[in-house]
């Protein structure tokens, strides 16, 4: 099985069109790559998928980050970066409102017959900044001359930094401490309570 491939994302695709005729909830597999790490490969595969299962309509996505190697690996550093790539997909699956609102037709006008000739000081242009773009917390969108200034950081050197903070933290979620010995007590865990 190839589950990168555009013929699994065609089958996801499918599954979600099935799912949408008969008016029932449905899964399917999408964002896996046969890519063996966090690479281009994975990149397009994940995207390919991801993006074609949310324009389908697909009500849940099995998969949708950090899997690779036609699922027989898990990189937690691809589940970091899955975070934008997921973002991004949301937002290609959100598509282009188009409300009186949005065409802003009065702040065209007033820009072009009595404005400054740009749009870059109206309200509008920075809320829709805020609302309809999506900031990606890993990838990096500033020029060459910027990234070089900035040592050219690697996306990949900082996912797995931040894969390390996060595991270096004891997580948030805890049991409550009644039912931990309790397990503790039936079964052998190496984890620290």
């Amino acid at each position: 099985m190839s589950i990168g491939s555009g013929e699994q994302a065609l089958l996801t695709a499918g599954c979600a069109q099935m799912h949408r005729f008969y008016d029932i909830p449905g899964g399917a597999a999408a964002g896996a790559s046969d890519s063996k790490m966090p690479d281009m490969q994975a990149g397009w595969e994940q995207m390919n998928s991801n993006v074609m299962a949310g324009l389908s309509g697909l009500n849940m996505v099995y998969e949708a980050a950090g899997m690779h190697a036609s699922l027989l690996g898990f990189c937690h550093e691809s589940l970091i970066l899955g975070d934008d790539l997921i973002g991004q997909c949301l937002r290609c699956v959100r598509g282009i409102e188009v409300t009186d609102e949005t065409l802003a037709v009065d702040q065209i006008a007033d820009v072009v017959l009595s404005g400054t000739g740009h749009y870059l000081g109206t309200d509008q242009t920075l809320s829709r900044m805020q609302a309809d773009f999506v900031y990606p917390t890993f990838g990096d969108r500033t020029s060459p001359k910027e990234w070089a200034e900035n040592d050219k950081p690697d996306l990949i050197e900082k996912a797995v930094a931040r894969k390390e903070d996060i595991l270096s933290q004891r997580a948030a979620a805890r049991l409550d401490p009644a039912i931990d010995a309790a397990i503790r007590e039936k079964f052998k865990i190496y984890l620290p309570a």
